[in-house]
């Protein structure tokens, strides 16, 4: 458990460098991020490097005994090199470049800026592979930042029809995996395919599938080609790279395959904003953020990351790009930065040293304001230096993993088909699998995110958010595990090519869930259908109501499944077949949550209610206890000797760490 900052020499004197390494270490922080956008500096000329200020600034934070974390600038590409190379510039869906001015511009498939990326990465890994303070490694910054994963450059197109030549090797396989014959779309060469963008109509299906999954491919290829050359000149340091909070644009699972440590960045109170959360609930958790939205990131991150996850970008305070920008609540930053180590983090990176009174950024808060005297964020995490060395000192594996009873799977890919085909317009994958994610976490229950090829041994319960595409061996990995398993509307509903199962959804989930979706509709916003109870005690009783989605299912032969719920029409709603269940719906919170707690005690893992404000983490021998609510929380069976952070009263925005034993 450590904390560490960003830290932009370039953008201050060289005169307040040392000051501010002294008291980096003096508040508790180990570890510094630099670089990641200074390329212009680097190398203000083509050919030319400056390093003498970066090689002052690394020795600097190095004699302060603090640990660099060295990134390639490669998100930042400076003028000279678009000038020279303009077809660097990605094309949009509008068929117009995205111009220079600001940072991301860059097409990952550009032949020039893959070498000129290639170059730069070379020389910053040359220069400080081996260098004592450079501990760790950042490559680029945010991979798919503002929209700039899919590109419709000539560059692209002409990757992509490669990419379709090695997946199908003969053209008479695409159309076939297509269906071209629709609409007469046959294509005669892969020479013919353009990118399926400024159609009349809607442009094929399968073929906006497969650009999205070779312009994801195209981001694992640039990134793969950054740690190479880092590995190559810097061995035994990790690479990380800084993702984003649900950010669903390519394959992380992928990406991170090439990383050691994964990274995520942490703003709680923009994204509630600019995510789907109705007005009431953005109302209630203004100035705090969702209970479970930085855990949800925090879970899918540490599943993907070899080493201890981190939180390299955490807010400190305002926010400058959402449409509003609330300040946290006394005690939030504090309370997210526990958070994440309660999940398994190694480190907590606060973004920024200190607010820049200029450019785009300016209004972001940092852990200084701009004339430099400590903010509210800076306080708290100095709080939380000093509470590392108490939970250190309390018991020395305080991050030891837990291997959670609970898998929730997460796959990108479903994101991308329900985006292409949503069949109703709010068919919104991330917000599902957050909702399932949110139930399972009010039941104090702690989950592990993994994703579709997982192994799935270990865990008594696993729950998947709707599925469209399985893998042919999916049913039978989930029936060896000897877990409950749930699955959610409209899992098995489609093939790798995306076209509908010839034996109808589930599709090959049907030898273990005997059941045939025959019909589906969606459902607008302002209507939903009620469920009924359908067991002995509640038979038709109104027990929830079904939002956005149905699917209308019967059985595959006359008693393939026990109906647990039903739709007020009569339809099955929730159905068991043995350890597997099926929701042809997405219900309110309060039905999935009650539900999840019947498979979870059929699966033998006791649940704690924790309603809406109070969450629960275990880590190593620690019990973490978080509240996000507006009143004192009392835990009602812990000894205060116990206690190791806090007491059994714990305050609104407040932490509770005890002994788990």
């Amino acid at each position: 458990m450590r904390l560490g900052v960003c830290y932009y020499p370039e953008h201050w004197p060289e005169s307040m460098w040392e000051d501010d390494a002294r008291r980096m270490k003096a508040l508790g922080i180990e570890q510094v991020r630099i670089a990641e956008f200074a390329w212009s500096r680097i190398e203000p000329t083509p050919g030319e490097y400056d390093w003498a200020w970066l090689d002052r600034a690394v020795e600097v934070l190095g004699a302060a005994g603090l640990q660099v974390v060295m990134c390639t600038p490669t998100a930042t590409p400076p003028k000279w090199l678009i000038d020279r190379h303009p077809d660097i510039l990605p094309i949009g869906a509008d068929g117009r470049p995205r111009a220079f001015g600001s940072r991301r511009h860059y097409d990952f498939s550009s032949p020039s800026y893959f070498a000129a990326s290639q170059k730069i990465c070379t020389a910053i890994a040359e220069r400080y592979g081996k260098h004592p303070a450079v501990a760790y490694w950042q490559t680029d910054n945010e991979f798919g930042c503002h929209h700039t994963v899919v590109s419709y450059s000539p560059a692209a197109v002409a990757r992509f029809r490669e990419w379709l030549r090695a997946r199908y090797k003969t053209v008479d396989a695409l159309n076939r995996a297509w269906g071209t014959v629709f609409w007469s779309m046959e294509y005669r060469s892969f020479d013919e395919i353009d990118a399926p963008v400024a159609t009349v109509t809607e442009a094929h299906p399968s073929h906006r599938l497969d650009y999205r999954r070779f312009a994801s491919d195209e981001v694992a290829r640039y990134n793969r080609m950054q740690v190479e050359i880092i590995r190559a000149h810097s061995p035994g340091r990790p690479v990380a790279h800084n993702f984003m909070q649900l950010f669903t644009e390519f394959d992380h699972y992928k990406v991170a395959a090439d990383l050691d440590v994964a990274t995520w960045d942490s703003y709680p109170l923009g994204a509630l904003e600019e995510q789907w959360f109705a007005p009431e609930v953005k109302a209630r958790w203004l100035r705090s953020g969702h209970p479970d939205f930085a855990s949800f990131n925090h879970d899918v991150y540490r599943g993907m990351s070899k080493l201890p996850f981190w939180v390299m970008e955490q807010q400190p305070g305002p926010v400058n790009w959402a449409m509003w920008n609330p300040a946290p609540l006394p005690g939030m930053v504090r309370l997210w930065s526990w958070e994440a180590f309660a999940h398994g983090a190694g480190c907590v990176s606060y973004f920024r040293w200190r607010q820049a009174p200029f450019a785009q950024e300016q209004m972001h808060a940092g852990l200084n304001t701009p004339d430099n005297r400590l903010d509210v964020g800076g306080s708290e995490a100095e709080q939380v230096a000093k509470n590392i060395r108490t939970v250190l000192a309390a018991n020395a594996d305080a991050n030891a993993a837990v291997r959670s009873k609970v898998a929730l799977v997460y796959d990108y890919e479903a994101k991308w088909l329900f985006e292409i085909h949503p069949q109703g317009a709010d068919f919104h994958y991330p917000r599902f699998a957050f909702e399932y994610y949110s139930a399972l976490r009010a039941l104090g229950l702690d989950v592990d995110v993994v994703p579709v090829d997982a192994s799935f041994d270990g865990y008594s319960m696993i729950v998947v958010p709707p599925l469209p595409m399985v893998p042919a061996d999916f049913a039978a990995r989930l029936a060896s595990s000897g877990a409950q398993v749930v699955f959610g509307p409209r899992t098995g509903s489609k093939t790798q090519d995306l076209q509908i199962p010839a034996n109808l959804p589930p599709g090959p989930l049907a030898d273990v869930l005997p059941l045939r979706v025959w019909r589906v509709e969606s459902m607008r916003p302002n209507v939903t259908e009620p469920v009924l109870g359908a067991g002995t005690q509640e038979p038709d009783a109104a027990i929830g109501h079904a939002r956005h989605w149905r699917d209308l299912i019967e059985s595959r032969d006359a008693h393939a499944f026990d109906v647990l719920a039903r739709f007020a029409d009569g339809h099955p709603a929730c159905v068991r077949s043995g350890a597997f269940h099926y929701f042809a719906s997405l219900f309110d919170d309060s039905l999935t949550v009650r539900l999840f707690a019947q498979i979870a005690q059929r699966a033998g893992i006791q649940t704690h209610p924790l309603g809406e404000s109070v969450r629960i983490s275990r880590r190593g021998a620690l019990t973490y206890v978080f509240n996000y609510g507006d009143t004192a929380h009392t835990l009602t069976d812990v000894a205060e000797d116990r206690f190791v952070i806090g007491s059994s009263t714990v305050p609104p925005q407040g932490v509770a760490v005890y002994r788990s034993n």
